[in-house]
């Protein structure tokens, strides 16, 4: 019988991560400053970010090296298994094998340790003694803290509001690691409380919680920021995901044809897809399909324009897929995937079709967790169930048309926090949200975003 764990040997964990860079059809345009609208240079970022990090966000190498320093803390938990999804196969009935690359056996429960570490890591090599940042559904605030924990260096994160009074857990795994969490928006920073004075019960957004997180990095001298998705270097931290998986194939004489994760930034999804960016240059048939909410369609009806990543338009602005960055979605429980905008490598990846996008509504995501959790035991992380409710439409898919496929899923984290939204899903009360083309339409126009630029 073949292996259902496929675990790769310490000693063959990536020692160098990808930068995709390089090999993209054609070249990234530039960020831009948010105040004079001119390309960025390194000077501009050095309030926010280390200069070895904006080194890696503008690199021209393909490869870049782990530190030994980041590599032993990887270690904890690198290389993550590959699992052959065997139980929920034979109840789909189909011809299809599915693998699942689990980074929810992290401490933290997710991927996101895999840059918050790398980051806390340069941030403590320059001297910095605070990070900032956001959080949605408290993966990436976890991951940060944790990771800060390890350096000695001090975190704060604004966590959306919705999401700190839905999943209070995840509040409290920051806080053991020495995270200080704020509800977003917060009174701490003047950004949140110019917007608590229009609309005291607002939900709050990601785009909210980077501007508090950027706007105390930027009036702290010995604060920095960190942002958990969207930019180069987060991207390239998240490659170990994609090249572990492909020499896990390897060893059992497999490769994949469907390579699916969630999207709500890009970091997660790109990780586990950027290493087989190369193959389908070659022309490989391998599909890179990207999930992402009804409630927030970022790649599948919002634009491809120069945006601000933040809500007040105080970070760079970036050529992206984008609702406008005043988008501020319904209160689903897929926190994480609740963005205006994404990684400017996947939007490029999106409208060069390289990678094919598909959006749920989250009632069906979390039948397609369920069927996931009561074959293969394992409960994902809402955010995770959008890629597990792609794979098994394509699995169904194999099964329908008779063809078999090789599906790798990156499984990004559990769900073990987040027993609420199943809760909510089991009693009936989940609400479907699905934006309208007008809603999308006004969002962008307030943004000052009325075509394809």
């Amino acid at each position: 019988m073949d292996p259902v764990k496929i675990f790769l040997p310490e000693k063959d964990m990536p020692r160098a991560w990808y930068n995709a860079l390089p090999d993209l059809p054609k070249p990234l345009d530039p960020p831009l400053h948010p105040q004079t609208r001119e390309p960025l240079g390194p000077d501009d970022l050095l309030p926010l970010f280390p200069m070895d990090l904006i080194l890696q966000e503008m690199s021209p190498d393909r490869w870049i090296d782990i530190p030994e320093e980041v590599l032993d803390i990887y270690s904890l938990w690198r290389p993550s298994p590959l699992i052959r999804a065997r139980q929920l196969e034979k109840h789909l009935g189909t011809p299809a094998k599915i693998y699942f690359k689990n980074e929810g056996v992290s401490p933290p429960g997710s991927h996101k340790p895999n840059t918050a570490v790398a980051q806390a890591y340069y941030n403590k090599k320059a001297g910095v003694k605070r990070l900032a940042t956001e959080t949605g559904a408290g993966q990436w605030g976890s991951a940060l803290s944790f990771g800060c924990k390890l350096f000695g260096i001090e975190c704060t994160v604004y966590m959306v509001k919705v999401s700190y009074e839905q999943k209070p857990y995840r509040r409290s795994m920051m806080q053991v690691w020495g995270g200080s969490v704020q509800p977003s928006p917060s009174d701490r920073t003047e950004v949140g409380r110019k917007i608590l004075e229009k609309d005291p019960d607002c939900p709050g957004s990601l785009g909210i919680a980077i501007s508090e997180a950027v706007f105390d990095a930027a009036t702290h001298e010995d604060t920095k920021y960190a942002l958990g998705s969207v930019l180069n270097h987060v991207v390239l931290h998240q490659t170990v995901i994609g090249l572990e998986t492909k020499k896990q194939l390897e060893m059992v004489g497999d490769e994949a044809d469907i390579v699916i994760g969630c999207v709500g930034g890009g970091s997660n999804f790109m990780g586990m897809a950027l290493p087989y960016l190369r193959e389908k240059a070659d022309g490989r048939d391998v599909r890179l399909v990207a999930a992402e909410p009804k409630a927030c369609p970022t790649m599948t009806k919002g634009m491809f324009a120069y945006d601000f990543g933040d809500s007040v338009g105080m970070a760079p602005l970036m050529r992206m897929y984008t609702l406008g960055h005043s988008f501020v979605p319904p209160k689903i429980h897929a926190g994480g995937l609740r963005y205006h905008g994404d990684s400017p490598i996947l939007s490029q990846l999106v409208h060069e079709g390289v990678v094919e996008p598909v959006a749920f509504a989250q009632n069906g995501v979390f039948e397609a967790a369920l069927t996931f959790a009561g074959t293969e035991g394992i409960i994902p992380a809402p955010e995770t169930s959008h890629a597990v409710k792609a794979a098994i439409d394509e699995a169904v898919r194999c099964r329908e048309e008779g063809v078999e496929k090789t599906i790798v899923v990156a499984f990004s984290g559990h769900g073990h926090f987040d027993m609420a939204a199943y809760e909510a899903y089991l009693s009936g009360s989940l609400v479907d949200y699905e934006m309208s083309d007008e809603t999308i339409a006004k969002a962008l126009a307030d943004a000052g975003i009325s075509g394809e630029e």
